[in-house]
């Protein structure tokens, strides 16, 4: 695999006086009445801004937030984003009500040394997403240098992350160069024992990773409504449990390739229904009733993945380990998260539900490295390029 981390960072390349367009990843969780749920994502792109800000660069943020579909709508604005970041930098941000235009144009040229602004959501553009040349050039003519610190987009190819590349010298953020060096090294050189935790609900979202990890880790674990089909190719009862049946065939030659290193679930937690009120039970695997569906990993599952961890050099953990976001169904997940967090290893933890979830433990914190990029950490882990990567000069 190449090794795609080897990227100019901008600390490579001079930055005094220059207008430099950032393009981060400030797609955060906001409620009804736009407040902010978790600004993790704001709070990791600070390095790259402050260090900008500190050598005199004019800085030009941009992102996208949420799926507005190409055309401006007032809840997908930027505007309350703008508020958190100027209180986190503490100083002034301007906000740019637009991303294009003589607007955008004539904020960009009023910027002195060390100050800040932040363009409207990218995504009001249907040229954003189309990777639009016309677009990417309008988004150019405003800096003289581009930076991508948004690894949570590096998988996408779009006009902010690889069509303006083509028009301007482009080099990486802090917040791009820390990612792509954990999950690179956690690949290319990890400290061993390397063990993979794969949750998340579907075998199929996950067969290029599993695929791609398996002749890489020591031991792979697996959990989350994606064992339910490894389980299934075992022969076991499953009940009710979401299934792919379409994908046994596919679990039963990962079984066949992985051999000792596999460790799926030996108990698990099964009820009637997905739900808060539902009465939880823990059977051993052997032992799902066919009324029932498994919605957990249970106690001594993740007792033997806690054992694995102590030994390990490094985890790499992507997707929950059960229907997490409903209580009952989240201690499989939390007992591990734990234990991940009292060990020695190295961990680098992915996936946004995941993520969301040790960040309401607090255990976000305790993690070697969490991932801000859910699709594109994925990718990464399938060996596959990242177009937002590959655009970026490479490191002499």
């Amino acid at each position: 695999m190449t090794v795609d981390y080897a990227k100019k960072t901008v600390a490579d390349v001079p930055v005094d006086g220059r207008r430099v367009f950032v393009r981060v990843d400030f797609n955060v969780p906001i409620d009804q009445n736009g407040h902010i749920l978790d600004d993790r994502r704001i709070r990791e792109a600070l390095p790259t801004i402050q260090y900008l800000i500190q050598h005199g660069a004019r800085v030009i943020l941009a992102s996208h937030f949420g799926r507005p579909g190409g055309k401006p709508q007032p809840a997908y604005s930027l505007g309350p984003i703008a508020e958190r970041l100027q209180t986190l930098l503490g100083q002034p941000v301007e906000f740019v009500p637009e991303a294009v235009s003589s607007v955008a144009e004539a904020a960009a040229q009023r910027l002195a040394p060390g100050q800040v602004a932040l363009l409207e959501n990218l995504r009001f553009y249907p040229g954003e997403e189309k990777n639009d040349p016309g677009f990417a050039e309008q988004l150019a003519k405003l800096a003289d240098l581009y930076v991508n610190d948004a690894f949570g987009t590096a998988h996408r190819a779009h006009a902010s992350t690889e069509g303006i590349t083509k028009f301007l010298p482009s080099v990486s953020g802090f917040l791009m160069e820390k990612e792509l060096r954990a999950l690179g090294n956690a690949l290319e050189s990890p400290k061993r024992p390397l063990v993979a935790v794969v949750g998340g609900a579907k075998i199929s979202s996950k067969i290029d990773v599993l695929n791609h990890l398996l002749p890489r880790v020591d031991r792979l674990l697996v959990g989350g409504g994606m064992a339910n089909t490894f389980l299934k190719a075992q022969g076991l009862e499953i009940g009710r449990s979401l299934v792919e049946e379409d994908r046994v065939p596919v679990a039963k030659q990962i079984i066949s390739q992985a051999g000792a290193k596999l460790a799926l679930p030996i108990d698990v937690v099964v009820a009637d229904r997905p739900d808060p009120t539902a009465l939880p039970e823990v059977v051993s695997i052997d032992q799902v009733p066919t009324d029932k569906m498994i919605l957990d990993i249970g106690p001594r599952t993740a007792d033997l993945f806690a054992q694995v961890f102590q030994t390990a050099g490094t985890v790499i953990w992507n997707g929950p380990l059960g229907v997490a976001e409903i209580p009952p169904f989240a201690e499989g997940t939390l007992g591990v998260a734990r234990a991940l967090a009292q060990s020695k290893a190295v961990s680098i933890v992915g996936g946004g539900d995941l993520v969301g979830i040790l960040e309401q433990l607090g255990l976000a914190e305790q993690m070697s490295h969490v991932s801000t990029g859910g699709g594109a950490s994925l990718e990464f882990l399938e060996g596959k390029t990242l177009p937002g990567v590959a655009a970026l000069e490479d490191k002499a």
